[in-house]
């Protein structure tokens, strides 16, 4: 009997065509696929997908922002999009996105782990993490931020000190056209490493310099389309060149630095007199149990996340911000006119002066809107079986919160496209707007938003106070964007002129 079906297996195993042989195996994956993403009932709606890669070919990484908005015209305020396994929701409007990260935050708190991050990070750090894993750091790291200055004088007067040496560096260019990105880096980095590091960099430190141009390369590289086919096919890309493996190499080098300075700090640690943001987790390990998040690894991953966060969202801010005076001179002649009136040449700024600042403070706030740097927000998972806006969100649902159409919203912007500060204006005073979210919102907004609120003030109006930014003779400035895990300004130069 056995060598029967034996024989009749065997004969019908010589008899099939290699041809049909992979048409059935084809016919059969995009059949396993089509049951696998079958889409539950009162799903939201989206645009057609493909087998396999979903809607990765549906727009273009370079112009998504845009694209989303069209979408948005054609499906709704809450649209469904797919990226291989991973399913997305992208939700719009202030009342949808209210709902879901403050009214129903606790169905909405956990983070999505893609392939690539889990390569890096595991569910490790500050960003990334979820569960008790992040409750756990994210209230050790707001406490330990308040420890070393964060909402306090001191921490105030280094953003001043640091102000300081970054119009020495412009200086030293002698309104001659230069690249701005690098040193509002080092400026803006140094704020966050003399809390995590306990020290600053110079500027022509070479190290120093290598290490934010592999942050800038690593937020370029993770939106590219071969880090995308990384999370879609991570078994195959794994086996692949590509810049998925220079991103995978560049955050190994990021971890090394800091694995440095952990070990260097070390050395010489008293574990009571903590001098930074590594000697407190230090302590903090040292009274941990065995089940405790406190571990060097996520020691690494959350000082990265604070380098990470605490550079790059103030600095392409910053500018954000100098292109858009170059670009509209108008905008900054009134800026100087404020600033001479109010605090003169001599005097630094500081946050006492915001209030009596209500144009330049309202720049400021164009500037975020304009830059729109994280034009999705940070994206969140659905942790259950949830319903939004009358649509079912199975667990596991990526949600994306829609942050461009909020801050380019026609009926919320006079002149949503165009670069205006009167959008926060009224009868001459600085106004508040609900449609404006650039830290997000909910409990997991950003946990730096008070920091970077303070740097930009003091670094935007130091800036201001000593130089007039304008484009170089014979070139011509762009609002275009280079696309990133941030939207950033695409390369260009800038005059620093002293004003005199």
């Amino acid at each position: 009997m056995l060598s029967t079906l034996g024989s009749l297996v065997s004969a019908l195993w010589t008899g099939l065509h290699p041809r049909t042989l992979l048409l059935g195996t084809v016919a059969f994956l995009f059949f396993a696929d089509f049951l696998k993403k079958r889409r539950p009932k009162n799903y939201p709606p989206g645009p057609w997908r493909l087998p396999f890669v979903g809607n990765l070919f549906s727009f273009d990484l370079e112009q998504s922002p845009v694209q989303i908005q069209e979408m948005v015209k054609k499906y709704g305020n809450v649209i469904r999009l797919e990226l291989g396994d991973m399913s997305m929701v992208i939700v719009t409007g202030l009342p949808l996105i209210k709902e879901a990260l403050v009214h129903m935050d606790h169905n909405f708190l956990d983070r999505p782990l893609s392939p690539i991050r889990e390569h890096v990070f595991k569910k490790n750090g500050l960003i990334m993490s979820s569960g008790l894993v992040w409750k756990e750091q994210r209230r050790f790291a707001l406490m330990t931020l308040r420890n070393f200055g964060l909402g306090k004088k001191s921490l105030e007067e280094r953003i001043q000190e640091e102000a300081q040496h970054l119009n020495e560096e412009m200086e030293k260019e002698g309104g001659q056209p230069f690249d701005t990105h690098f040193k509002i880096n080092n400026a803006v980095s140094n704020i966050i490493c003399s809390i995590t590091f306990g020290e600053r960099f110079e500027y022509h430190d070479s190290q120093f310099q290598e290490l934010l141009k592999l942050l800038d390369e690593v937020m370029r590289l993770e939106a590219t389309f071969q880090c995308q086919l990384y999370n879609i096919f991570p078994w195959i890309m794994k086996f692949i060149p590509g810049p998925h493996q220079t991103l995978f190499s560049n955050w190994e080098r990021l971890e090394l630095f800091v694995s440095h300075m952990i070990e260097n700090h070390k050395k010489d640690w008293n574990p009571e007199e903590p001098r930074d943001f590594i000697d407190a987790y230090l302590k903090e390990m040292t009274m941990a149990n065995a089940t405790s998040s406190f571990t060097e690894q996520n020691l690494i991953c959350c000082t990265l996340d604070l380098f990470l966060a605490g550079t790059e969202t103030t600095s392409t801010t910053l500018r954000w911000g100098l292109l858009y005076m170059a670009l509209y001179p108008e905008v900054q002649e009134k800026v100087h006119a404020e600033i001479d009136s109010v605090i003169g040449r001599w005097q630094q700024p500081s946050m006492a002066f915001r209030e009596s600042l209500p144009y330049t403070n309202a720049v400021i706030h164009e500037i975020q809107r304009m830059g729109n740097i994280l034009p999705l927000n940070v994206p969140r998972e659905v942790t259950v079986d949830t319903n939004l806006a009358g649509y079912h969100l199975p667990k596991g649902t990526v949600i994306l919160t829609n942050l461009t159409a909020l801050h380019k919203d026609p009926k919320e912007w006079a002149t949503p496209d165009t670069f205006n500060p009167e959008h926060f204006l009224e009868n001459g005073q600085f106004k508040k707007k609900d449609s404006f979210l650039p830290f997000s919102i909910g409990k997991r907004a950003c946990l730096g938003e008070q920091l970077a609120k303070t740097e930009l003030f003091i670094f935007f109006t130091s800036l201001m106070q000593k130089f007039t930014f304008r484009p170089p003779s014979n070139e011509t400035l762009s609002q275009m964007f280079r696309m990133g895990l941030t939207l950033t300004p695409v390369s260009h130069r800038l005059c620093a002129i002293p004003r005199t």
